[in-house]
């Protein structure tokens, strides 16, 4: 059975998501937050499952600040990781102690509209102002370019005249709570295919 950390940085629907969902093989065993306000936590209170806040601040240095989150990875047997709406991101130095094995959501269509300052409510204004078609929903593997690692699952909304980036968003969330739980099935079967090599 893997153990899965999940990050998330504010009100944590989609990990309320994978807290309800049964895996084949994995379960979630940590919730880590950058944020000590984050509902996420009391989710994860409420789920008993352990959670830690970590603020950026509190530490001189990114590298600090995620050494810091590995020393408790470690102590929690942690195997692979979820961002599901974690607003900070990681370094190479951290991704390089779990290669392939952490995997993220997005709320675009990767490639477009994704990268640095991309973020929330940040990308439907882009997709909107750009006039786009459609937008959606993406879960890929997290490498050392930001939302540049290979894509695990993809489903796209229809944007009406009338949307708003807050209906948008609406849309988007309930896809990436269908997405997210399959990605995760994907990273564990993965991760565990690997241990098997």
């Amino acid at each position: 059975m893997l153990n899965i950390a999940v990050f998330a940085s504010g009100n944590g629907s989609n990990l309320e998501v994978l807290l309800n969902t049964p895996f084949k093989n994995g379960k979630i065993a940590l919730v880590v937050s950058n944020n000590p306000k984050a509902y996420a936590l009391e989710r994860a209170k409420n789920h008993q499952i352990p959670s830690i806040a970590i603020p950026r601040c509190d530490y001189p240095s990114q590298q600090a600040f995620e050494e810091c989150i590995l020393k408790h990875l470690k102590e929690h047997h942690i195997d692979c990781i979820v961002l599901a709406g974690f607003m900070l991101i990681l370094s190479p130095f951290f991704i390089q102690h779990f290669p392939n094995k952490i995997i993220n959501v997005h709320p675009s269509l990767i490639p477009a509209f994704c990268g640095e300052g991309f973020y929330g409510i940040k990308v439907h204004e882009a997709v909107l102002q750009y006039g786009v078609k459609v937008s959606g929903a993406s879960v890929h593997f997290v490498n050392e370019i930001v939302d540049g690692g290979q894509i695990i699952a993809q489903k796209a909304v229809s944007i009406s005249k009338q949307e708003t980036p807050q209906s948008l968003q609406k849309k988007i969330s309930a896809l990436e709570h269908k997405l997210l739980p399959k990605g995760v099935q994907i990273l564990i079967n993965q991760t565990i295919q690997a241990k098997r090599k």
